[in-house]
């Protein structure tokens, strides 16, 4: 720890996960590396600005440590968008199953909520406080992949850049600049604030979405294609829904909605083709102190069918809710092949073993 950078007020630097002296066991739990103690957020005593700068450090070490498990763990490829981008131009990017566009399969598409989480995170607090297992979307990706399936793991967070401007010299009239020390390059400097620039087609969660809609998920040869939304991400969806009705209807076989934002009645409007698909291909899984999968009342009408996430914490609602949302997804996924006829091939032994191709 000796050799580490630090900022004017102490606070380190670090520049590797293990410099923070923090580690996640066997059990995906983050502790400390000396005292094995769960993470802590108050580490310097009652000093605000280091500890939440030390939050947000670590935070940043826990996003690009799941984004190494998505590429590593499992298996998935780092898209960089939009596919037409200079150079020199900043980026988004998504990740997806290697393949995905020329295999025929269920495709899950997972669209978290708002804030700092990125790529493969449902809430960072849980990751902090529970573990990465809880946190994150690494069971749900897991268990689509065993189940044959391919799954996008969409960005919609990742919206900005910040662009520094160089530090420049304050010289406006003699008397000011003789307070400039040109000798050792020491004066009245000024910073330029910071200017944010969003990244194009990726300026919001809704055009993130509509962007990989496009040119990649509504591309694929999936046969069923399932919407996992948590948070915003549900009122994200129905963004989508209202814009490309016809295809998304087509296209998608099942929607997931975990403590979704989205209001189904103002969104899509009073269309009657929409909302039948709603009430036929869509479920809400609400919090409330009911035990998981009990049927919840709801004033919306014209909304999907509601359930109990089986928990009143929002951020715990994924990782509750994870196995009934599953067993939903599969009923409409073969609900729907069911309604498609069937190829002309002959019926063999072999030929009824499932396979993961």
């Amino acid at each position: 720890m000796e050799g580490l950078m630090k900022f004017k007020d102490g606070t380190e630097i670090p520049q590797h996960f293990e410099d923070l002296q923090y580690y996640f066991n066997e059990q995906g739990e983050l502790r400390h590396m000396v005292t094995n103690k769960p993470f802590l957020y108050n580490y310097y005593k009652n000093e605000y600005d280091r500890n939440h700068k030390r939050y947000k450090m670590i935070g940043d070490m826990v996003t690009l440590y799941v984004y190494e498990l998505l590429e590593k763990d499992c298996n998935l490829q780092r898209i960089n968008i939009p596919i037409d981008a200079a150079e020199d131009e900043s980026r988004s990017f998504f990740f997806m199953s290697k393949d995905l566009l020329s295999i025929q399969t269920n495709l899950f598409v997972l669209l978290q909520d708002r804030g700092v989480i990125r790529a493969g995170q449902w809430a960072q607090k849980v990751i902090f406080h529970h573990s990465i297992g809880k946190g994150t979307q690494i069971s749900y990706i897991k268990a689509a992949l065993r189940d044959c399936g391919s799954v996008i793991v969409l960005n919609p967070n990742d919206n900005f850049v910040e662009v520094k401007e160089e530090p420049h010299t304050l010289v406006k009239t003699e008397e000011e600049s003789c307070l400039i020390e040109t000798g050792d390059k020491v004066g009245l400097t000024a910073l330029q604030p910071k200017i944010i620039v969003p990244k194009r087609c990726c300026s919001s969660a809704e055009e993130h979405t509509s962007y990989v809609w496009d040119h990649f998920i509504s591309k694929s040869a999936a046969s069923n294609i399932s919407f996992i939304a948590h948070g915003y991400g549900g009122l994200v969806f129905m963004d989508l829904l209202c814009k490309e009705s016809k295809e998304v209807m087509s296209k998608v076989s099942a929607v997931a909605f975990i403590d979704s934002k989205h209001h189904a009645q103002h969104q899509a409007r009073t269309e009657p083709e929409i909302q039948a698909w709603i009430r036929l291909h869509c479920r809400s899984w609400v919090l409330s102190a009911k035990p998981l999968d009990r049927p919840t009342g709801s004033l919306r009408k014209l909304d999907c069918p509601k359930v109990s996430a089986g928990t009143e914490n929002h951020d715990l609602a994924p990782s509750v809710a994870f196995r009934s949302i599953f067993r939903f997804i599969s009923r409409s996924s073969k609900s729907r092949r069911s309604l498609i006829p069937p190829a002309h091939t002959m019926i063999t032994r072999s030929s009824t073993k499932r396979t993961c191709n």
